[in-house]
């Protein structure tokens, strides 16, 4: 491996064997760390995929019973399940009005 980095240590005065390996030590360091944050990364956008493709096939699912009930017959808006609600309105005060009448309608409205 250190073949060719051999004469370093012959010629090179104050230079010792340690510090190539701790340069060969903080590289495979820094190799297996980028290669952590990579698969993490790929983990995520693999579960993010995977979340979405669910989703995908449960609207599917969704849409194919919808249509399964509409083959039958049975209208969504006319369904057994669906129901009408009725709100009871109040009738637009105007600004006319002085005698008061239309605040104690409102009033009795709320009450």
């Amino acid at each position: 491996v250190h073949y060719g980095d051999i004469w370093n240590v012959k010629y090179l005065r104050k230079f010792k064997w340690s510090h190539l390996t701790e340069k060969v030590a903080y590289e495979r360091r820094v190799r297996e760390q980028k290669l952590r944050i990579e698969m993490m990364s790929a983990k995520r956008e693999n579960a993010a995929y995977a979340s979405l493709v669910e989703a995908g096939k449960k609207l599917d699912r969704i849409e194919e019973r919808r249509k399964k009930k509409n083959k039958r017959g049975i209208d969504e808006a006319d369904g057994p399940d669906t129901k009408k609600r009725k709100f009871r309105q109040t009738k637009p005060v105007d600004g006319k009005d002085t005698s008061g009448a239309a605040k104690r309608a409102v009033l009795n409205a709320l009450v």
